[in-house]
């Protein structure tokens, strides 16, 4: 199999995946329409921007192992392992905290490993400086030669093949808003829209330093700064990971007005910030905000508060 192109296909994605109107007087009140572009539908395996940022650094890999990098609850470490079972490549999933190599896996990396990925605990410090040369080719020693992916699976292909959800969406909405952690989808999504729409990203981690990820993203993807796009900073609801009551209440009640499972460390922060946007009067009447749901609800992932080191991306989309 190495070294030859990957049929991606095979796996039968969803694509371009349902756009659906959601009836919701929070929104027809200022006289706006809210769509939700459902890509939690692409594949049960590799959801949402899982499916579009993996797809090309799949193909680019052809076969060869991909190790990649997350923390304990990572859905970019599952996916990563899915994919591999599923087209028969091996997988590294290289996971922050030393501390965990002792103890029972948690039920995310227990199917990882289910997947075949073999796991390789390393202490937060040399988690934070993964990337460098040193690192890189201590790991590249012991599993020999793999292709690399960032934490998130954020990269210069990635942020490529999101401009398909862009594309998909030329012409419905004036505004696209997705959550962002490691910044690739929106790099992707805002290069891909038509003129005269808007990305708006809800960044899950606080801390400020977005923009210019995806701003190096864009440079790195496209050549430039790439369409309209905006990051709103005030919905992380305390970081990674971090929720409150009031966020699971909110999500709990979308579920019931729409049908819709929601995740709550993306998907919940990104649909309460355009409700609190839309009561601030941020969308002009008569236009349309469409809301990129990006992932299913995990029903293993870490309850209310999340895990302890909540305050790093690498669980990201």
């Amino acid at each position: 199999m190495h070294h030859e192109a990957l049929d991606l296909s095979r796996l039968q994605p969803v694509l371009p995946s349902p756009l659906q109107p959601a009836e919701d007087e929070r929104f027809a009140r200022h006289g706006v329409t809210l769509l939700l572009k459902r890509d939690d539908l692409i594949h049960p395996d590799l959801p949402g921007n899982k499916w579009r940022k993996l797809a090309p650094n799949l193909r680019a890999a052809a076969g060869r192992t991909v190790l990649t990098f997350g923390g304990a609850y990572s859905n970019h470490l599952r996916a990563t392992a899915a994919a591999g079972r599923l087209l028969g490549f091996p997988t590294v999933g290289v996971v922050r905290g030393d501390e965990l190599a002792a103890r029972p896996l948690n039920p995310s990396l227990a199917r990882c490993a289910a997947d075949g990925m073999r796991l390789h605990f390393v202490d937060r410090a040399t988690y934070r400086s993964k990337a460098a040369p040193e690192v890189l080719d201590g790991l590249l020693s012991l599993f020999g030669a793999c292709t690399v992916l960032p934490e998130g699976g954020s990269n210069a292909l990635a942020a490529q093949g999101c401009t398909a959800l862009g594309h998909e969406l030329r012409g419905q909405g004036d505004t696209v808003a997705v959550a962002c952690g490691t910044g690739g989808t929106l790099a992707g999504l805002a290069a891909g829209l038509g003129p005269g729409q808007r990305a708006l990203g809800i960044p899950v981690l606080r801390g400020g330093f977005l923009e210019d990820v995806v701003l190096n993203l864009q440079h790195e993807a496209f050549g430039s700064r790439s369409g309209q796009w905006s990051l709103d900073e005030r919905f992380h609801f305390g970081g990674y990971a971090r929720t409150t009551p009031e966020l699971h209440a909110f999500a709990d009640d979308f579920e019931d007005r729409h049908g819709l499972p929601v995740e709550r460390l993306y998907v919940a922060k990104l649909l309460y910030a355009l409700t609190a946007l839309a009561q601030e009067g941020a969308f002009a009447r008569g236009s349309t905000v469409t809301a990129v749901i990006t992932g299913r609800p995990d029903r293993r992932a870490p309850g209310p508060t999340g895990p302890s080191d909540t305050q790093s991306p690498s669980d990201s989309r």
